[in-house]
């Protein structure tokens, strides 16, 4: 099976620091995996590496069938189409209708035909359980149904993967739960999904492939490993 995300002892690095060495992962379209590990642990490090907002400069890197290692500076937005991506806190624009925000994603990708925009609009909305919900601004939402758009958001240009950061961290365990639901159904659908948490009682409920930053290292872990309250390092 073809991969979507291919890593191969990558070093990962913030600012000339090293924090992850010896970084190897691979995804498959329609896989689903968390990334666990303690705040500063590289987490967010290796998500920016990913979709080309930090530079991958020692080891080998694919993600959509982009060179990370060869990539230039104008590529990078042809990259992101590839990638939907999901954060803690939404980013929506607030003072732009759920529509809006969608048709802004649009109209920065370079789509023209209004009726196919406004068609796919209506779809993405049916998709996230938000139909109807076109005309409201976000702050008429709740939490949850924020992170429903951004998710929408996410998925404008059918990326082949989705890096979400946190992206239950915000919400009630009830919320996240669907979001989680959400998450699954996309991955059924054929999209990678790598999902960075700290909300390891998602985990427990939803058990999943998982990875973990620690130690300068990124390593495969039994999810039931990290749901001993013995274990001082099952709080990630």
């Amino acid at each position: 099976m073809s991969t979507v995300i291919s890593i191969q002892n990558a070093r990962i690095f913030q600012n000339e620091k090293l924090l992850l060495d010896e970084v190897s992962l691979d995804l498959s379209p329609g896989d689903f995996v968390y990334l666990i590990g303690r705040t500063g642990s590289g987490k967010s490090s290796f998500l920016k590496t990913l979709y080309g907002e930090l530079p991958l400069t020692e080891g080998q890197g694919t993600v959509g069938g982009f060179d990370l290692k060869k990539l230039k500076r104008r590529q990078i937005p042809f990259l992101r189409r590839k990638i939907g991506i999901v954060f803690q806190d939404f980013q929506l624009l607030t003072d732009r209708t759920v529509n809006d925000n969608l048709l802004f994603v649009m109209k920065a990708t370079g789509w023209k035909d209004k009726k196919k925009m406004n068609f796919s609009c209506e779809q993405l909305l049916q998709m996230v359980g938000l139909e109807g919900q076109g005309q409201k601004f976000p702050h008429q939402l709740s939490g949850g149904e924020q992170q429903r758009v951004s998710i929408a958001r996410a998925l404008v240009n059918e990326p082949e993967i989705i890096l979400a950061d946190e992206p239950t961290g915000n919400l009630d365990p009830e919320t996240s739960a669907e979001i989680l639901n959400l998450m699954f159904s996309i991955a059924k659908n054929g999209t990678a999904v790598l999902m960075a948490t700290h909300d390891f009682t998602i985990m427990e409920r939803f058990p999943m492939r998982t990875i973990k930053c620690e130690n300068g290292k990124l390593s495969e872990v039994s999810p039931a490993a990290h749901f001993n309250p013995l274990n001082p390092l099952s709080r990630g």
